[in-house]
């Protein structure tokens, strides 16, 4: 399934209606609002976006995810997923879809796995951030949180700052999760940085139950997937092995401009 450019999706919250909000307001709730931002840069590997891929179709079809969603107040999410790169390369490849049991979990599962995988430039956080929050007016249904996933291998080097962006959709009140894939060694030429689960949790995630889930080994890809996604649905606790987002005001570990200085030093701009 082909995704929609940005400027398409970006435009669209702007020429929303009364009778759209009012729809919304009436429509039937769903557990969470989730929105899935997956980094598909070149600093990600072949074996990496393909991992990765099949670990949310696995996860959205499990036992266990769709226990979570039973157990829930409303028994359903909307889930939407993009794939993103520089601050302007943004695909949706799963639209906001309705999960409320087996047939339609199945039917967003094969909806990601029959996508073509891509790889672009750059890596843009704060891209992907700013480009979700509007997605959200676009959602016909109504949730009692509002989440946004961000997995990467990177730190932001494109476009605005991430804090900005992070700071403006936590106004918003919604709760941004991170997923830092930490399977390689730092190298230069890719331009990652060492401690990268510290730079999700003081740069890119945030708001109420917030939490990071790193990946440390390729084996990991598909269960930390699975456990990211349980949490969202169910709104659980961080268990003790998972990172609750440290505390907001105080002084980021690693700076949260790593990335684009990293960039500048490299190319010269």
């Amino acid at each position: 399934m082909g995704g929609v450019d940005a400027a398409s999706v970006a435009a669209a919250p702007g020429a929303r209606t009364a009778a759209q909000l009012s729809e919304k307001e009436a429509a039937p709730s769903v557990d969470v609002e989730l929105i899935l931002a997956v980094d598909v840069s070149y600093s990600m590997d072949l074996d990496e976006l393909a991992i990765q891929r099949e670990g949310y179709a696995q996860a959205i079809i499990s036992k266990e995810f769709l226990q979570a969603l039973k157990n829930g107040p409303n028994g359903r999410v909307a889930v939407t997923y993009f794939e993103w790169a520089a601050s302007g390369d943004q695909k949706i490849i799963i639209p906001w879809r309705l999960i409320d049991g087996p047939e339609s979990a199945d039917a967003v599962s094969a909806e990601i796995m029959k996508t073509p995988i891509r790889r672009a430039s750059r890596t843009s956080i704060s891209g992907a951030i700013t480009f979700a929050m509007p997605l959200f007016d676009e959602n016909p249904y109504r949730g009692l949180r509002r989440v946004i996933d961000i997995s990467g291998d990177g730190p932001n080097n494109s476009g605005s700052p991430v804090t900005i962006a992070r700071d403006t959709a936590l106004g918003k009140g919604i709760t941004i999760n991170g997923l830092p894939i930490m399977v390689k060694e730092p190298s230069y030429s890719t331009m990652d940085i060492e401690n990268l689960d510290w730079y999700y949790e003081d740069c890119v995630t945030g708001g109420p139950g917030s939490f990071v889930i790193s990946i440390k080994g390729r084996d990991e890809f598909k269960e930390a997937i699975r456990t990211k996604l349980l949490m969202e649905v169910a709104g659980r606790t961080p268990p003790s092995h998972i990172v609750p987002v440290a505390d907001e005001a105080k002084e980021p570990r690693v700076s949260c401009l790593v990335g684009e200085r990293i960039w500048q030093d490299r190319w010269g701009r």
